[in-house]
């Protein structure tokens, strides 16, 4: 028995972000040197009262609507770093806002950009371990809400999203062994420090750094030399690394699905890597980071428009926030 990915989709609120707009918060940039740096064009923001819970419901609305029996499933895994409260977890209000059965599993795990890849391996051992047979996977996240107004940096960057992938005892992609890794010595380089149990009370400070960005603990702070050291750092090694656990050599791969950090990372990535540029999928422009959707969502893409297909062997790769990163591969049957 193995795992499979059966069914895929994903969710984007209706509010967009385009770089015009967002230029006229920070005039000392343009467009251009917005798709120039980042290759964003907008990002869809999350409404005033719109949580993570919300956007992971639409997504997988549009995965039942695709056919998929909502009476299946019989666990819910959902990847947020935004849940609507400390207690209960999310997942929990998900199950009854669905009208799943209560015959179910169901809890939220804290990952962000490495958390798709981290979900698949949840569920694969789920399934293999013969607790579940359809998982259903959902990723979420309104980074927006926590960015202050004058980071033009992270602004730029991160937009809203949620997927819903169901992983069964069958489907169209084969889920292969995993590489995961942790290093939690770096875990202020990208952090909120206030507003749980460490600092419950928000501060209500803010300093400029030398570039005139706001730092405060009170919002989410990257600190953005670092995180691209350690995505260099730890990369190579992980689809290296992944490569061997699958037994499978680089030419093999068919397409290399990163996390889409931004498009400079993901060029000097790929460079390094010495990938040609066909077969590493980057989709970016019209949705922006939105931290652990963004590689489910470039999957649904390349599936859309061909670049995905039967036949096909995928490599994943996520990374960032934690310190963590994780790779799968996965071959399209």
């Amino acid at each position: 028995m193995n795992a499979y990915i059966k069914a895929i989709d994903y969710y984007l609120p209706q509010k967009v972000l385009t770089n015009e707009e967002l230029i006229q918060d920070f005039p000392e940039w343009s467009v251009d040197k917005i798709i120039e740096k980042v290759g964003i064009n907008k990002r869809h923001i999350a409404a005033e009262h719109e949580t993570s819970t919300d956007l992971a419901i639409e997504a997988a609305q549009k995965l039942f609507n695709q056919g998929i029996d909502k009476g299946s499933i019989d666990y819910i895994l959902f990847c947020t770093q935004s849940p609507d409260y400390f207690l209960p977890a999310s997942a929990c209000i998900i199950q009854d806002r669905l009208g799943l059965s209560k015959d179910i599993g169901a809890i939220d795990f804290n990952q962000g950009c490495s958390g798709f890849v981290y979900g698949l391996s949840l569920a694969k051992g789920l399934i293999l371990g013969n607790i579940a047979k359809n998982v259903l996977l959902l990723t979420a996240e309104i980074y927006t809400k926590r960015l202050h107004m004058l980071d033009k940096g992270n602004r730029t960057i991160f937009g809203d999203a949620a997927s819903a992938t169901l992983i069964s005892t069958e489907g169209f992609a084969e889920i292969g062994e995993f590489c995961l890794g942790t290093d939690g010595s770096g875990a202020e380089h990208l952090i909120m420090k206030t507003g749980a149990a460490r600092n419950p009370e928000k501060s209500n400070t803010v300093e400029f750094d030398e570039n005139n960005n706001p730092i405060s603990p009170d919002y989410i702070y990257m600190n953005g030399s670092e995180i691209f050291s350690f995505t260099l750092a730890a990369v190579p090694d992980l689809v290296n690394n992944t490569l061997n656990k699958n037994n499978i050599e680089k030419d093999a791969i068919d397409l290399f699905i990163f996390h889409q950090a931004n498009k400079y990372m993901l060029d000097f990535l790929r460079k390094k890597l010495k990938i040609e540029q066909e077969k590493f999928y980057i989709y970016l422009s019209e949705v922006g980071n939105s931290v652990s959707s963004t590689i489910p969502i470039a999957m649904c893409e390349a599936i859309k428009t061909g670049s995905l297909k039967r036949g096909m062997k995928s490599l994943l790769a996520g990374f960032g926030v934690g310190l963590s990163w994780a790779g799968c591969v996965l071959k399209i049957l």
